[in-house]
């Protein structure tokens, strides 16, 4: 995994995970899938708080609840752009936060995930919050190579 961070407040993380990009991706936007990775250890996204409109415009909508306390945390994005099997992009209106997500194939059923995000607030770019990113990154690794 390769993980930068600039002063311009933005993040960029890899990843590469044992499966096809058709289905890595597929698992990026249908929330049956996404309930089972989304967010930190230690936080669940129940599959009924799950919402995808998968094009350009549409919503993607989400709540994460901690384990420990059952504090939720809700979430909502704004698809700027999809290119299947390629690339997901949306931004974060409540924080101006742009993700840019894109799915290479690496030709042996592996698939390379590049994640960068551009105008990151200060309180995700500490390292508390980059190592809850990673542990939800090691869930979705665990969970796609189960399929």
């Amino acid at each position: 995994m390769t993980d930068t961070k600039a002063a311009t407040g933005e993040l960029t993380v890899s990843r590469i995970f044992d499966a096809p990009r058709d289905l890595v991706f597929r698992c990026m936007l249908e929330p049956a899938h996404l309930a089972h990775f989304w967010g930190p250890v230690g936080m669940r996204t129940p599959l009924e708080s799950i919402v995808v409109d998968a094009r350009p415009g549409g919503a993607f909508e989400a709540t994460m609840v901690n384990d420990a306390d059952g504090s939720d945390y809700r979430m909502r994005c704004v698809y700027v752009d999809i290119v299947e099997p390629e690339k997901l992009v949306w931004i974060e209106p409540d924080q101006e936060m742009t993700t840019t997500s894109t799915f290479t194939d690496l030709g042996d059923g592996r698939t390379e995930v590049r994640i960068h995000q551009t105008n990151v607030p200060a309180m995700f770019a500490n390292e508390e919050a980059r190592k809850g990113f990673e542990s939800s990154l090691d869930k979705f690794n665990d969970y796609v190579s189960k399929l």
